[in-house]
């Protein structure tokens, strides 16, 4: 019996003790990831910082009867929720089509028309409906918009939604604030990681893009992962947000449409392309190992063949699915004739797309934009191999919304990479 008693005594002191732990990692953890987005080529990407998500963020509430944030969960979630407070499915999807359908896309308790009266009085007592704020909108020279959101903690993230003259309008989502993986072409890789955003705070920038726009651009049925942060960095988060978008009773986005962008994190490469129905873009903005693990520190952990060759083989797993490859062309660093061929062994056998993208110059920066005609000729040489080839021109550039220079680093900036010998010439 004495056993007993002090195995179920120390069995009661668990929690807190687990308590204390959570403690300390939380407040460690802006520290923690400052110094990792310090540390790159020490860290290994395959285990992705995990955000530091509260109850409140994954719609459980904190136990303490604080709101829960509805965007934080899919469907299932949601409505186990709404039965959890003694309401029936019926109400769940009709308030999961006020959130994402119908043309409402309900950002306050007032918006949530046609719910029962009941149910609506629970809702403003235990949950919250906007994640984001808008800061300000900018208005490029082309039309396109540059919408800047204020988070809860009072940080700012860029959103960029890019009308189409063919009714295609596309917006870029952030996934990160700031990233870790310190692309010397990449305005944001200057700002290092700040933190990843929660699966709410990623949504509902899409969500804000119809709300603002539709009326202006009609339908916004793109999206692309394009925007501050590696995606698959934050992966558990971006294919959370990324199902809540294709959900059929709610944003509705065709799979097809919503594109995830990764600089080629192998490991979550594969999951991603295992769990998630949605496109993929791999950027790979160079065809000699050399130059990637200067312009993409991440090529040092994960080389160009290992890439390649793990998209091969994850690839003939999945019928009629074509990876879109992006490469960003860097006058006298990755444009000559020799890249071109490379580039067409490089891709062989792979079903896939590649956009060819005007550089954005930036402060800082010591690249030039390749010149337009020698883009068309790098563009013309794959498309005589036969490979689907596109070319991407900026859009936005004047206002900071171009690909590339999204983000604001402020004081505290990661250093620029030595550059090679051979490419002395080529950098500003």
């Amino acid at each position: 019996m004495a056993a007993f008693l002090r195995a179920l005594s120390a069995a009661a002191a668990l929690p807190a003790a687990a308590a204390a732990v959570s403690l300390s990692t939380s407040s460690s953890s802006s520290s923690r990831c400052f110094l990792l987005s310090r540390r790159l080529c020490s860290r290994n990407p395959s285990r992705p910082l995990r955000p530091s998500a509260t109850r409140r963020e994954i719609g459980l509430g904190d136990g303490s009867g604080s709101k829960v944030l509805l965007k934080e969960m899919e469907y299932p979630e949601l409505e186990k929720w709404v039965h959890s407070h003694g309401f029936r499915s019926g109400q769940a999807m009709m308030l999961w089509k006020c959130l994402y359908g119908n043309n409402t896309w309900a950002h306050t308790h007032d918006e949530l028309l046609g719910l029962k009266k009941e149910f609506r009085q629970m809702l403003s007592e235990h949950a919250t409906l906007k994640a984001l704020s808008v800061k300000d909108i900018l208005t490029a020279s082309d039309g396109t918009r540059k919408i800047l959101f204020n988070l809860e903690d009072g940080s700012v993230i860029e959103t960029v939604v890019i009308p189409c003259s063919r009714g295609r309008t596309t917006v870029c989502v952030s996934s990160q604030l700031g990233c870790a993986m310190n692309c010397q072409f990449c305005y944001t890789g200057r700002m290092g990681l700040r933190k990843h955003l929660t699966t709410a705070e990623i949504v509902e920038q899409a969500v804000f893009a119809r709300r603002l726009f539709s009326s202006e651009f009609g339908a916004i049925c793109n999206v692309v992962f394009m925007g501050m942060g590696e995606p698959l960095h934050n992966i558990e988060n971006v294919i959370k947000a990324a199902a809540i978008m294709v959900d059929e009773q709610g944003l509705h986005f065709s799979p097809r449409k919503v594109t995830v962008s990764t600089s080629g994190l192998v490991p979550q490469l594969k999951r991603f392309l295992r769990e998630s129905n949605c496109a993929l873009a791999v950027s790979l903005n160079a065809t000699t190992d050399e130059v990637r693990n200067w312009i993409m520190p991440i090529n040092r952990k994960y080389n160009l063949s290992l890439l390649l060759e793990t998209l091969r083989e994850e690839l003939r797993l999945k019928n009629k699915y074509k990876v879109l490859f992006e490469y960003v062309m860097l006058a006298g660093v990755n444009d000559s004739i020799d890249d071109a061929k490379r580039l067409i062994e490089l891709v062989r056998g792979i079903p896939c797309k590649i956009n060819l993208i005007s550089f954005n110059p930036h402060d800082g920066s010591h690249f030039r934009p390749t010149p337009e005609e020698k883009m068309i000729e790098f563009r013309n040489i794959l498309a005589e191999a036969g490979v689907v080839v596109f070319l991407r021109l900026s859009r936005g550039d004047d206002q900071m919304a171009a690909c590339g220079q999204l983000g604001d680093p402020g004081g505290v900036l990661l250093p620029l990479l030595r550059v090679p010998g051979r490419f002395q010439a080529a950098a500003l």
